[in-house]
C-alpha cells in the first residue's frame, strides 16, 4: 500500500471521460482540513509564486482542484511539489463540455477540495458550463459552509465577482467600450455565479496593461451603476501580478516592482461628490463620466514580492503603500490626475446651500435626512415618478424604512421654509 500511494505522488492519473479529463496528483486518501477562507485574484500570464503560496498555504495541507474548459495537467506538479507548500493532492479536471457539470465524480471531488484554482481560459465557457448548475452551487456551499479558498487567473479572476464581464460576444476593447458603453460585446452580467466575500459589488479585470483595460472597467462600473442601480467597486490586476484578500477582508498586493512595472487598482464612484453617477452613459454615445475630472477614485499599488501593500475591502478607504487617483472619463477619453485619499463619512451627500443631508448613500436599509432647520414635508419617487414614500412628520431628523423597495436610483425632495431641495441616492 506504500509503495501503491508513491507512485500517486510521483507520477499523474489520468482518468478520462467523455465528458471530462482528470489528472490526479498526490495521495488518493481525503484529508479533511480546514481551511482558512480567502481568496486570490491573478491578471494573467504566469503565475506569482508568492501568491500561489498564499492560496496553497490556506488549504490548510489539503486537496486541491483546478477546474479549467481547456488545457492539461500544468498546475499539478507545479502547485504539488514546486512551491514548497505541503498539500495533500492536486487534481486538474478538464470539462470537455457542460455535460461534465452533471457529473458525480465531477461533484465529489468539489465536495472534498479545500482550495478550488480556476485557469485561464475562455470566460464565456466558464458562465456558460458552469453557472446554474450543481458546479456553482457546490463551490458557493464549500464557500459559506466548508470555508475553502477560493482563486483564479485571467478568465479564472474575470468571474469572481458578483458582477463580471461574461465575454458571451467575445472580448471588447477600452476603445470600443469607451466609445459605445452599450455596444454589442459590452457585456456586464450579474446573474448569480461565484458568492465572494468581499466581492459582493465587485467587477473584477485582468491583463489590465496587456492591453490598457482602464477604460473598458469605467465602462463596467457606469453600466453598474446606470442599469443595476448599483454602486459598483472594481479590482484590477496587471499581468504577473495578484491580489490576494484574507478571511477580514485584507487585499494583498503581490508584484515584481520596482524590477517591473507591476500596478493593481481598486476603484470606485468618488463618495465625496454629491451627485456621483455618469453624465452620460447610454447607447451609441461615448461614455461621459467626468464630474469635474472626479468621477472615480482609485487605490493604486505598485505591487511588490512580499505583498507588504494592503488595501481594506472592509472599508474601501484604509490603503498601505500606494497613491490615490481621481480617474474621469470626458467624452470616451479616459484621464488619470493625482489626487488625495477618500472621506466618506456622511455618505455620498455632503452639506449644500439648503443644511440638507442624507445618509448612507447607497442605502440597504434605512435612510437617514437630516437638516439644520425643521422640515415640513418629504417626498421619495422613483426616476419614472413614481412616488414611493411621502411624510408630513416636522423635525430635523428623520428616518425612512427603504427595505422593502427595489435596487435602483431615486429622487428625494425636501420642502423647508416654503422652498423645496432635491436629492438623488441609490438603493442597493
Amino acid at each position: 500500500m506504500k509503495t501503491m500511494l508513491l507512485l500517486f505522488i510521483l507520477f499523474p492519473i489520468v482518468g478520462i471521460s467523455q465528458n471530462y479529463t482528470s489528472y490526479f496528483t498526490g495521495s488518493p486518501l481525503d484529508y479533511g482540513a480546514f481551511p482558512q477562507g480567502g481568496v486570490c485574484l491573478m491578471g494573467g500570464a504566469t503565475e506569482h509564486d508568492e501568491a500561489m503560496k498564499w492560496f496553497l498555504q490556506r488549504a490548510n495541507g489539503g486537496d486541491v482542484l483546478v477546474l479549467r474548459t481547456s488545457g492539461s495537467d500544468g498546475y499539478n506538479d507545479y502547485m504539488f511539489s514546486q512551491l514548497g507548500v505541503t498539500v495533500n493532492s492536486v487534481e486538474t479536471i478538464v470539462f470537455n463540455n457542460s455535460n461534465a457539470s452533471n457529473d458525480s465524480y465531477v461533484q465529489e471531488r468539489i465536495q472534498k477540495a479545500e482550495a478550488i484554482w480556476f485557469a485561464g481560459g475562455d470566460q464565456s465557457n466558464y458562465v456558460s458550463y458552469w453557472r446554474n448548475t450543481p458546479v456553482d452551487s457546490l463551490i458557493n456551499l464549500g464557500l459559506a459552509q466548508r470555508n475553502i479558498v477560493i482563486g483564479g487567473t485571467s478568465a479564472g479572476m474575470a468571474i469572481q465577482g458578483k458582477y463580471y464581464f461574461s465575454a458571451e460576444n467575445g472580448t471588447v476593447t477600452s476603445a470600443t467600450a469607451l466609445t459605445n458603453p452599450y455596444d454589442f460585446d459590452v457585456t456586464v452580467d450579474s446573474t448569480t455565479f461565484l458568492k465572494n466575500d468581499y466581492l459582493e459589488d465587485v467587477v473584477t479585470d485582468t491583463h489590465y496593461d496587456n492591453p490598457n483595460r482602464k477604460g473598458r472597467q469605467a465602462v463596467f462600473l457606469a453600466r453598474i451603476l446606470t442599469d443595476y442601480g448599483v454602486v459598483g467597486k472594481g479590482i484590477a490586476c496587471d499581468e504577473y501580478t495578484a491580489v490576494c484578500i484574507d478571511e477580514n477582508g485584507m487585499a494583498r498586493a503581490y508584484g515584481e516592482w520596482p524590477a517591473y512595472d507591476e500596478n493593481v487598482y481598486f476603484i470606485q464612484p468618488n463618495c465625496e461628490l454629491p451627485d456621483y453617477t455618469p453624465e452620460d452613459c447610454s447607447p451609441d454615445t461615448p461614455l461621459n463620466w467626468d464630474r469635474n475630472g472626479e468621477a472615480l477614485k482609485v487605490y493604486h499599488i505598485q505591487a511588490t514580492m512580499d505583498g507588504s501593500k494592503t488595501f481594506n475591502l472592509a472599508d474601501w478607504s484604509t490603503g498601505t503603500g500606494g497613491i490615490w487617483e481621481n480617474w474621469s472619463i470626458s467624452n470616451g477619453v479616459l484621464q488619470e490626475v493625482a489626487s488625495t485619499s477618500i472621506s466618506c463619512a456622511l455618505g455620498m451627500d455632503e452639506l449644500d446651500d439648503n443644511n440638507f443631508i442624507i445618509y448612507p448613500n447607497p442605502v440597504l436599509n434605512d435612510l437617514v435626512i437630516s437638516t439644520d432647520e425643521t422640515h415640513e414635508a418629504v417626498l421619495i419617487t422613483d426616476i419614472t415618478g413614481k412616488m414611493i414614500f411621502q411624510s408630513n412628520i416636522q423635525a430635523k431628523t428623520t428616518k425612512v424604512d427603504l427595505s422593502s423597495i427595489q435596487s435602483g436610483v431615486y429622487i428625494l425632495q425636501m420642502k423647508m421654509n416654503r422652498r423645496t431641495s432635491t436629492k438623488r441616492f441609490i438603493k442597493s
